[in-house]
């Protein structure tokens, strides 16, 4: 038997939770053909031994939109070993838009998920209105497989125009936004992605569209994956609602459909808050609803200037400061007057911040003589000094013309309560935002984190565990069911890591984005090989120049179109 690849004398992880075993995969015409000891040739063979061979992993939670126009990588997901990302999440899609809306649709993009205005602008390439024309522009060169969602915020500009970020929509409204989900999912779209946090802005400090509508609009969205029979719904913010009225878990029992949402996490704000919300998930899958919250299994660690911030960004006069000069911020953070604005903005209720100084530690001081402030949080130097914390940081800012480098981390910072996390039933893991906060920090080494740290440091699961839910368990919450398993007649989606040496490596900054803009680079260790379809796309770490993705289509479209993705 002659193979186009063959895989050999590799740890076979198949992604199904079953006890590994070592072996061969053979792969011919993009698709595994056998598994286990193979004795025939092939046009390439890569040998394995002492290594993992495993599924692809699917980064189920990205913001490569933009990105994809210009890099068909999807880097950095493809270094952790993703042969798959799913695109559109939080409400956020570049499709459709009309011609009139380009510019807000970027600008809402830009201010959410930080991603600087100028970079999006030099970068994205506009050759498309509606959602299936876009699926075409960006299959037609991508290196790893993207599935997309159907982005509620430009959906309600596209039906409503500016009224959409400020009325419920009218009959007609409603409808022509529940027609584009209609088309959208006929050409292959993985399902819905919508929001329900009220804290996410455009450019000029207006909610974000899908933020403003109300939950009947989603109920009436929801259903149309229902009457068409296929897709999975995405919610930005949603964990917070289910709790309050179950509204993930009513919005999958409107569709019949999965929901998974933004998420489930222990908090510095509510370190304990994570044990409810766990036994409301486990109550509801109990009553049969698919409605399941993401968990990510990396400490988030923001590093950032007063130049540029993210972590104020929820409060509006913080947020219109971001938008200055430099200079003009230098003026304002001295001004009397914008500091009480400031100052009575840390008492908004969805503040996002809740006045936690004791979280934003004096990373990198920039004066000489304030060195001995580095690695202190701004609460215990306050304290030390018979000062108020607020007024504390907003002199250091000055003082050190906006250079100060600080680092704010209020997230899965309790080991125990992450690894129960990460190993329940009733999670997916994933959370990456690829694509996104590109100079804040980077996530997308979270499956290198969970097979490194999580798994062969900590050991709270088993690898074959831990391997399930970077592959079939996000297949399955996304219904794409030609992939995350190593199965004959599957997509050859593979990838072959060394179990002893996996992790993410360190954040860098590189300048490598349109309009020479930079980023965080996080590049990983142990991913010696990753194929898509069958052909290696990434070999050690670097790119072969193949461009082997595809656009992944919905369980409907590939049984009516005779299985093709």
């Amino acid at each position: 038997m002659s193979y186009d690849l063959l895989v050999k004398n590799g740890r076979i992880i198949d992604g199904s939770g079953m006890p590994s075993f070592h072996g061969d995969v053979a792969v011919s015409h993009g698709k595994i053909a056998e598994i286990g000891r193979m004795s025939g040739t092939a046009k390439r063979v890569i040998d394995a031994e002492g290594m993992v061979i495993a599924p692809g992993f699917i980064d189920n939670h990205c913001h490569y939109d933009a990105q994809l126009t210009w890099d068909p990588l999807c880097t950095f997901s493809c270094h952790h070993g993703a042969t798959s990302v799913i695109i559109g999440n939080c409400s956020l899609t570049l499709a459709p838009a009309k011609v009139e809306d380009r510019e807000k649709v970027l600008g809402m993009l830009s201010q959410v998920e930080a991603i600087p205005l100028d970079i999006l602008r030099a970068g994205v390439t506009w050759d498309w209105e509606t959602v299936p024309e876009y699926m075409e522009v960006i299959g037609r060169r991508l290196g790893v497989n993207v599935g997309m969602l159907v982005g509620h915020s430009p959906l309600r500009l596209y039906a409503m125009g500016e009224a959409s970020q400020e009325r419920a929509a009218t009959t007609d409204e409603l409808e022509i936004m529940c027609q584009v989900v209609r088309e959208a999912l006929e050409a292959g779209a993985l399902g819905l992605s919508v929001t329900r946090n009220r804290s996410h802005f455009d450019v000029e400090g207006k909610r974000i569209p899908a933020a403003v509508a109300p939950e009947e609009e989603l109920i009436a969205l929801a259903s149309v994956l229902g009457e068409v029979g296929t897709g999975a719904i995405q919610s930005g913010g949603g964990a917070a609602l289910e709790l309050k009225n179950r509204l993930m878990s009513r919005l999958s029992e409107a569709s019949g459909r999965s929901v998974v949402y933004n998420q489930i996490q222990q908090s510095a704000f509510a370190p304990d808050g994570w044990k409810k919300h766990l036994s409301v998930v486990q109550e509801a899958c109990e009553q049969g609803v698919r409605a399941l919250p993401l968990i990510s299994p990396t400490v988030v660690v923001q590093h950032f200037t007063m130049k540029n911030c993210q972590i104020f960004r929820q409060m509006p006069t913080w947020l219109s400061l971001m938008q200055l000069s430099d200079q003009e911020k230098l003026k304002a953070y001295g001004d009397p007057e914008t500091r009480d604005k400031l100052r009575a903005d840390l008492d908004l209720p969805d503040s996002g911040f809740y006045k936690r100084w004791d979280l934003v530690i004096v990373e990198e001081p920039y004066l000489a003589n304030n060195r001995p402030l580095k690695g202190k949080h701004i609460a215990e130097i306050a304290k030390a000094q018979g000062r108020d914390p607020f007024d504390y940081f907003v002199e250091l800012v000055v003082q050190e013309e906006l250079h100060t480098r600080f680092a704010f981390g209020n997230r899965n910072t309790d080991r125990d309560a992450v690894g129960q996390l990460l190993r329940s039933p009733y999670t997916v893991v994933g959370l990456s935002d690829g694509g996104a906060h590109v100079q804040f920090h980077s996530e997308v080494g979270y499956s290198t984190q969970l097979l490194g740290y999580w798994v062969r440091e900590q050991k709270i699961m088993p690898l074959e565990q831990a391997v399930r839910r970077l592959t079939f368990d996000a297949a399955a919450a996304f219904g794409i069911h030609d992939r995350g398993l190593l199965r004959p007649g599957l997509a050859a989606d593979i990838v072959v890591f060394d179990p002893d040496t996996v992790n993410p490596g360190k954040e860098e900054v590189v300048h490598d984005l349109p309009n020479n803009g930079w980023r965080l680079r996080l590049l990983a260790q142990g991913i010696h090989y990753t194929m898509v379809n069958g052909e290696v796309l990434m070999e050690h770490g670097q790119h072969t120049g193949a461009t082997p993705g595809r656009v992944l289509r919905n369980a409907r479209y590939n049984a009516i179109h005779n299985g093709s993705a």
